[in-house]
């Protein structure tokens, strides 16, 4: 895998906190995201809430192409390449500009969700997924990377009877995803907070907030 980007090159200077919330599906990232956004703006901050695919107009669009299309309508290739392009986008017009403006940006799913899932899972890759995204963001990593862990079973039990075309895999793709996330966490432990989804919310919940406030501490 290639260098972490430098403190500068991830942060691009910026005066706000970028966090990301990963994990399979079914592990409880959007109730997480949602609750952590609520807790911050409650304290004073500007919090902009976003997700990928679908945190812009064209994401929402190639987010109804790639997730809801028919099983084999986009190739393994083609998905990586179009979350790519959604990232950049998602990045140049919604995420830095927060960033540069002092915000707390959430987003429920970035960059290591295409390592895991297109790199990973769809076994393209690590190290070549992870530098398209890379180049498309032009470096930004989060400040804080919080990975909810959850098994395949444990996913799927959890997402019940709706499931998009990527969720629709089977267990040994979504154990690759896990695989692919833990391996992310274990390369670079400092930017990552792995919780057991299995947690309570709350439990999990008054954790992120814990964590995320230390680094709001550290800013000041």
């Amino acid at each position: 895998m290639t260098d972490q980007p430098s403190p500068d090159a991830r942060r691009g200077r910026r005066p706000g906190l970028f966090v990301a919330v990963e994990g399979g599906d079914g592990a409880g990232k959007s109730t997480q995201a949602d609750a952590l956004a609520g807790w911050l703006r409650e304290q004073g901050h500007t919090v902009l809430r976003t997700r990928e695919p679908g945190g812009t107009a064209l994401g929402r669009s190639l987010r109804e192409l790639v997730l809801h299309g028919e099983d084999g309508s986009v190739t393994p290739r083609a998905e990586a390449l179009l979350f790519a392009a959604d990232r950049a986008h998602h990045v140049a017009t919604v995420v830095r500009p927060a960033l540069e403006a002092g915000e707390v940006v959430i987003t429920d799913r970035y960059l290591d969700s295409s390592v895991a899932y297109q790199g990973a899972a769809r076994e393209l890759g690590h190290d070549e997924v992870r530098d398209l995204s890379l180049w498309a963001v032009e470096g930004l990593l989060p400040d804080l990377t919080v990975l909810l862990d959850v098994s395949a079973e444990q996913g799927r039990r959890r997402r019940g009877l709706v499931h998009d075309r990527v969720e629709r895999e089977g267990d040994d793709f979504h154990d690759r995803v896990r695989e692919g996330f833990l391996a992310l966490a274990e390369r670079a432990p400092e930017r990552y907070f792995v919780l057991d989804a299995q947690a309570g919310r709350d439990e999990i919940g008054a954790a992120v907030r814990e964590r995320v406030a230390r680094l709001l501490e550290q800013q000041r």
